[in-house]
């Protein structure tokens, strides 16, 4: 069975990457189509995908590429469908949001199978044609709001042409599911994504977790080891807040920075903006002001080993998302016994417990319902005031697993081969 994978675009490590990546892990031989790769903004991940065979569009050869990504998606429909996939017999599409890539077309006359499959895994149909938050505000300036609602209105004609040639969806979490049957009248299974977890399972033990089963999964790997000490000790003097990942506009860091700062709580704020302006600006302000005040701390890009031991080592992780497809790091907080501060929004309800909606069950963190800096500083002043037990939220992490996510995509993926 040949298989292709197609990915938007390569210039950026997030939870559609780590999908990618988990996909390839699957069947490792599959060749990538994306519309241009830019390994020198990957930071320290650009070797995960030193390796891989991945084909670009005539994209990747023109100039200043890297600052037309967005402009890009204007022609990313026609670009897609020039792609030659007719040697393969499955094409798995992992959509971010970014582009509409579904506009391929499989004529496949060598194959075995006598039609060939398309599937998209989707991150969100296109944030941009929908009214979703984006990193960009656009709709700040009237002549770019005109011609780009204008744009926009042909472009959902051709994302929603586009989403007819897929043969089965599979949406990263409820909330996307609802928003695919919306836009696309399409019904998609829900797979929760792969989150870089620890596998371990855990019970307290005084201050301790202690593990009971000796067989370890390191959180970002398959390799199974056997350590001499089954403790996992959390650090007693937590005394900061954490936020960061993907820094964009939508994610509201700003916001974040504003309430710790003005409750002179600690805050810790890692990851790389991929927006101008106004998150690139609070990163100088951070620098150049707050950090001055050891309050605010900006401390860049981190490997994924670095990002769970500054969760690990948090007081809370704080996720202030508009819209969120689904939301990745809160699940990796969670996984180190870490619990969530969140905005009530999108696919991070699937994920966070709040004691609110717990129905007595365990609480793995807050939400705040006003997207606000009063109301962030309400909840993280409720949050000093309430116990979370570590292990429930290590618990309630392992339902998203890297090993679960591979299980059920390969066991969807044959299961649609059999019906042929």
């Amino acid at each position: 069975m040949r298989i292709a994978l197609v990915h938007d675009y390569i210039k950026e490590y997030g939870g559609a990457e780590r999908v990618l990546e988990a996909l390839h892990e699957i069947w490792p031989k599959s060749p990538i189509f994306t519309t241009v790769y830019l390994p020198e903004f990957l930071g320290p991940h650009k070797e995960r995908f030193k390796d891989w065979d991945i084909r670009t569009s005539f994209l990747q050869y023109l100039p200043f590429k890297e600052k037309l990504i967005s402009p890009f998606r204007i022609i990313a429909p026609f670009v897609f469908k020039n792609f030659d996939l007719s040697k393969f017999d499955v094409v798995i599409v992992s959509a971010t949001g970014a582009y509409s890539p579904n506009g391929i077309k499989i004529k496949n006359q060598k194959s075995k199978i006598k039609n060939a499959v398309q599937i998209c895994y989707s991150h969100t149909p296109p944030r941009y044609l929908y009214g979703y938050a984006t990193a960009r505000e656009w709709k700040k300036n009237l002549i770019f709001r005109v011609i780009g609602e204008i744009g926009n209105h042909f472009l959902r004609l051709v994302d929603f042409k586009s989403s007819q040639n897929v043969d089965y969806f599979i949406a990263n979490s409820k909330n996307v599911g609802e928003r695919i049957k919306k836009f696309y009248r399409r019904e998609a299974e829900v797979i929760y994504p792969p989150v870089a977890i620890d596998g371990r399972r855990w019970k307290m033990e005084g201050s301790n977790l202690k593990i009971e089963d000796r067989r370890l999964i390191h959180p970002l790997s398959s390799t199974i080891k056997r350590p001499s000490s089954i403790f996992y000790h959390q650090p007693s003097n937590k005394d900061y807040f954490l936020a960061g990942g993907r820094l964009a506009r939508p994610k509201h860091i700003d916001l974040i920075v504003e309430a710790c700062r003005e409750l002179k709580v600690p805050l810790k704020v890692f990851g790389r903006a991929f927006a101008r302006a106004n998150i690139k600006y609070q990163i100088s302000k951070i620098k150049n002001t707050y950090q001055k005040s050891n309050i605010i701390e900006y401390v860049g890009e981190v490997s994924d080993e670095e990002r769970l031991e500054l969760m690990r080592n948090a007081k809370a992780y704080i996720f202030a998302a508009e819209d969120e497809d689904f939301g990745i790091t809160p699940v990796e907080a969670m996984s180190v016994g870490t619990p969530v501060i969140a905005y009530k929004s999108g696919g991070v309800v699937e994920s966070v417990v709040d004691p609110s909606t717990s129905s007595g069950r365990f609480a793995t963190g807050l939400f705040f319902d006003e997207l606000t800096v009063e109301g962030l500083k309400r909840t993280i002043q409720q949050f000093n005031n309430l116990t979370i037990n570590p292990s429930d939220c290590i618990k309630q992490a392992g339902k998203f697993s890297k090993e679960r996510f591979k299980k059920e995509i390969k066991e969807f993926v044959e299961s649609k081969l059999r019906l042929i």
